[in-house]
């Protein structure tokens, strides 16, 4: 996946070949913001411009900006993949919360 970064937002890039032009849109946020650009510095100068209005229009509306991740995580899995994940944890002599961190962190960069 070809991604974007601009103060702490990332965007996924693709390439729209009937229009001939890069399509950016932000991810891990419920606000939808898109960009496009015909070149790569238009596409970054586009980047930087829809956070900016993004950001912007949060202060005049006296909200706070939404960020793409708290760092809280909450799921629900069934009681043996808890129990299977949990074992896996401790016998690395890790905490769960310390192994999954890692876990997750391997998935994502994969």
């Amino acid at each position: 996946m070809n991604t974007m970064s601009y103060r702490g937002y990332t965007a996924r890039i693709e390439f729209d070949d009937r229009d001939s032009i890069f399509i950016g849109r932000i991810l891990g946020i419920r606000t939808v913001i898109s960009f496009h650009g015909d070149t790569v510095a238009d596409l970054r100068a586009a980047c930087v411009a829809a956070v900016d209005d993004f950001l912007a229009d949060c202060r005049e509306r006296g909200i706070q900006p939404e960020k793409p991740a708290s760092g809280k995580l909450m799921l629900r899995v069934p009681p043996a993949v808890h129990g299977a994940a949990l074992i896996a944890a401790q016998a690395t002599g890790k905490s769960l919360n310390q192994w999954a961190t890692e876990v997750l962190k391997a998935a994502a960069q994969a």
